[in-house]
């Protein structure tokens, strides 16, 4: 039997029992696009991560209070009254003129309710840092402008919102000018800012960044700042920076690099981290997916099984004319593969389709090698599963299967 005819008769046998060839070909084709849709998932999270940490600047260093809870620098202020990073040691260290940090950017934040006249929302990240905020980094206001050194040593009670925040209190008009309510402190808002990536479950389109010093005098108080914002003088100066600024602070202090009062990084360091975290939850949704893949192939043997049964008596007059153990064996695994390519096939399409729109504010980002690995193993699912149908097919003896009719 020529290989043509085989393929012919593997179609003519996925045919003859439309229905359960449909379901067949659903289960698989429901794996084939979990692995695609779900390993683009993954690099979607990890594209969109490496872009927001990207975004912070190529030659940005960011030192963090260690112990700093969601709740602000006034834990940290509890915690310790020595040995944290305050305004006045930002200041020192700007003031220092180290070789190669061009300026120190001092942040505090929490987390909380703002309001307008027309809604509000809850949980907002609020911010409150000086005017160098703006230049470090990629944060640039869109519309409007930043606050003033002026406003920021006067505790002005002005605000630069993000554009998720803008559109949720103000869905009819421009925020500009506009009234906000932060805990029961008002704000005018004198600009929005540019649109921002996002990371995880963080909107950084859901913002308030006010003057450091209204923020202190209104919610966090004067301790401990949560952030430094350390911009070097250039990309090839980041290392340098950081020995620098890991000097300094442990100077300003009073402690040896043995303390963990704060910890230090940059963005070279931070995609490291990143990149591997978002390789192992690449591969934890591909195993995922693959499980379902896998019952699909139970089912085409299954199916296959069943396909045996039900054709002993085609099977006992053909090997009776003459028909060889391997063209019986032939015949089935060409009907199993064709199943799970077909499958494959529509998994492919159902995965492009479901790509083009964001799965829980995640934009997938279908990797190159996902669709030929998916079809080939797929294809190679309904070989293996298939193997054990059709050898059991291709063993039948003819008297034995004749007797079946």
């Amino acid at each position: 039997m020529k290989p043509f005819e085989i393929l012919i008769s593997a179609l003519r046998g996925v045919t003859a029992n439309k229905l359960r060839s449909v379901l067949t070909l659903l289960g698989v084709m429901i794996g084939v696009a979990s692995v695609i849709l779900l390993l683009a998932v993954g690099n979607g999270s990890a594209q969109e991560v490496k872009s927001a940490i990207s975004g912070l600047g190529a030659n940005t260093i960011t030192v963090r209070a260690s112990g700093m809870g969601g709740g602000g620098a006034q834990e940290s202020t509890a915690a310790s009254t020595e040995k944290v990073i305050t305004t006045a040691v930002s200041d020192q260290l700007a003031a220092a003129d180290l070789g190669h940090v061009a300026s120190v950017v001092p942040q505090v934040s929490t987390s909380l309710t703002v309001s307008s006249t027309n809604a509000s929302s809850d949980s907002v990240s609020i911010i409150g840092t000086t005017t160098g905020y703006f230049d470090v980094g990629t944060t640039g206001v869109g519309t409007g402008e930043a606050f003033t050194e002026a406003e920021v040593t006067s505790s002005s009670k002005v605000a630069v919102i993000g554009q998720t925040l803008a559109t949720t209190l103000f869905p009819t008009g421009s925020a500009l000018g506009e009234s906000i309510v932060v805990d029961g402190t008002p704000f005018t808002v004198v600009g929005v800012l540019e649109n921002q990536s996002s990371t995880g479950t963080t909107d950084a389109n859901s913002v308030v960044i006010a003057p450091i010093t209204r923020i202190q005098k209104s919610y966090t108080g004067f301790g401990a700042v949560s952030t430094l914002s350390i911009e070097a003088i250039d990309s090839d100066s980041v290392d340098a920076a950081e020995a620098e600024v890991e000097i300094m602070l442990n100077q300003l202090l009073g402690q040896t690099e043995d303390d963990e009062s704060y910890s230090i990084s940059n963005q070279t360091s931070l995609l490291e981290t990143q990149e591997e975290s978002a390789d192992s939850f690449t591969v934890l949704l591909g195993v995922v997916a693959a499980i379902s893949l896998l019952v699909g192939g139970i089912g085409v043997t299954n199916v296959m099984l069943v396909s045996v049964t039900e054709r002993t008596k085609e099977i006992g007059i053909r090997k009776a004319l003459g028909a060889t153990r391997g063209a019986i064996l032939g015949q089935f695994l060409a009907e199993a593969a064709t199943l799970t390519l077909l499958g494959g096939v529509l998994g492919v399409g159902a995965a492009l389709i479901g790509a083009n729109y964001e799965i829980y504010g995640t934009q997938p980002v279908v990797l190159d090698y996902s669709i030929p690995l998916a079809l080939g193993v797929s294809v190679a699912i309904g070989v293996f599963f298939g193997v054990y149908p059709a050898a059991r097919a291709a063993a039948m003896r003819p008297i034995q299967a004749l007797r079946a009719i």
